[in-house]
């Protein structure tokens, strides 16, 4: 019996040993200098824009092979400013994003693939109002360097549009457009 176990053991430990460690960089999303912006047009006559303020997650970025990369967004629903209270107040509701039953919008990257120089398509599952739906990203990578405290960052941006009605907002169809355009801009921190 001991035998056994201890050549299970020896097997597992061979198997998690032949997969190397992720070699890349490890970075967490700076909410201070992230920005998530949406716009949608109203009347179908102009578009109004709106920000979520609470965006916090990972990407694991690996400029050698970028097919090992990983990306995790998450928004906190309550964070989203119109610049009016009350339409703020509205967008939170259950006619819209549902907050309280829903308080976070997510995104987790399946596969990433190098389109260009620094540029990413990003495919993932987006998830609002509890409903998931694949969706491209294409990516940037904007900058990076070192800030002047000595962390080493990196900037991503990317937009995309989705229809809403794909994730169970379909509240004022005939005075709010399907389509939603969806701007990314990312700052991460290595870690």
């Amino acid at each position: 019996m001991k035998r056994s176990l201890r050549t299970a053991a020896g097997a597992l430990l061979a198997t998690l040993l032949a997969f190397p460690a992720f070699a890349g960089e490890t970075l967490k999303i700076d909410t201070g200098h992230t920005s998530v912006l949406f716009g949608i047009k109203h009347f179908n006559i102009a578009r109004f824009w709106g920000a979520f303020r609470d965006v916090s997650g990972t990407i694991d970025f690996d400029p050698a092979d970028p097919t090992k990369s990983k990306v995790n967004i998450e928004i906190k629903v309550d964070s989203v400013s119109t610049g009016i209270e009350k339409r703020d107040n509205h967008i939170k509701s259950p006619d819209f994003f549902n907050a309280k039953q829903f308080p976070t919008v997510t995104f987790a990257s399946k596969s990433v693939k190098k389109t260009g120089e620094n540029e990413y398509a990003v495919t993932g599952d987006l998830t609002i109002r509890g409903k998931s739906k694949e969706v491209t990203i294409p990516m940037k990578n904007t900058g990076n360097g070192q800030d002047p405290f000595g962390k080493f960052r990196r900037g991503f941006e990317g937009t995309f549009t989705i229809n809403r009605t794909d994730f169970g907002i379909d509240f004022m169809q005939d005075g709010l457009s399907k389509e939603v355009d969806l701007m990314l801009s990312l700052e991460a921190v290595k870690q």
